[in-house]
């Protein structure tokens, strides 16, 4: 597997959090993957074969498509050649961006017009031209931006968030937003689809997750003492119910994806 990360424009920096692209190739038998929430929402254009399970079937997906905020993993199926390019967006700013309406569907299909990259990546892909492929994301992004609106009162609460890991209560983040809670969570949920609750949470899951898996022998209690988690088992609790897992049972699963993979954990593709 490869995997490498582009910085996007200083006029992008509060919309977009980073470009990446991704290539892995596991053989004829279609195998599976697991796609672990984190706190962003990634515009996904793949190259390959990908299917996911939907109401107990195997559905094709197009391209390009959303991974929004998940509150589980969601298991992909793939055989041969996947590449991948994605876009990581803040999620409080990727439906401005797209001018899309929010909302908290983990994987989204969606008309747009940037559906029309589709094959001008596909060529620069398979002739070997990555940065040019992400060249072309990022002078479609840097339009996009021009034209949209920002919401600064959502902007600064999720600057405070960032800042802090997710460890902030929502008082303190609408104060650092100079708002009243109620008119936060209205607004904030009406650009992201969720609550300021809801991505604080995933900021600190992601925030352990990371630990573990850069030190799967981390002492745990101390790392929820670090996040602000009340104690261990409630670091244990939130880690599971987004991940699936006990954070014992995903730091011997990072000892062996990082022996197989490297250092770098990878949330969309993680074998």
């Amino acid at each position: 597997m490869q995997h490498q990360e582009f910085t996007p424009p200083e006029a992008l920096s509060d919309v977009i959090q980073c470009f990446w692209y991704n290539t892995s190739d596991t053989g004829e038998e279609e195998s599976s993957f697991e796609v672990v929430p984190d706190c962003y929402a990634e515009i996904i254009f793949y190259f390959g074969s990908l299917r996911r399970m939907v109401d107990g079937s195997l559905q094709h997906i197009s391209s390009p498509f959303m991974m929004g905020l998940l509150n589980q993993p969601a298991v992909f199926f793939t055989k041969n050649r996947l590449q991948i390019i994605g876009i990581r967006c803040f999620p409080w700013t990727v439906f401005d961006l797209l001018g899309l309406q929010p909302g908290n569907d983990g994987v989204r299909t969606f008309e747009h017009p940037i559906a029309q990259l589709q094959s001008i990546l596909h060529d620069l892909i398979e002739a070997g031209n990555i940065d040019k492929a992400i060249a072309e994301l990022k002078q479609y992004f840097l339009a996009a931006r021009s034209g949209m609106a920002t919401d600064s009162m959502v902007s600064k609460a999720g600057i405070a968030m960032r800042q802090t890991n997710g460890n902030m209560p929502v008082s303190h983040i609408a104060a650092a937003a100079h708002a009243t809670i109620r008119t936060l969570e209205r607004n904030f949920k009406q650009s992201s689809g969720h609550t300021v609750k809801d991505v604080s949470g995933l900021i600190r899951f992601e925030q352990a997750r990371s630990q573990i898996w850069l030190d799967p022998k981390c002492n745990i209690t101390r790392l929820a003492h670090e996040l602000g988690y009340s104690d261990q088992s409630h670091l244990s609790r939130e880690f599971k119910r987004y991940s699936g897992t006990t954070p014992a049972a995903f730091a011997r699963k990072a000892s062996i994806g990082k022996q197989a993979a490297g250092s770098d954990f990878v949330a969309f593709v993680q074998e």
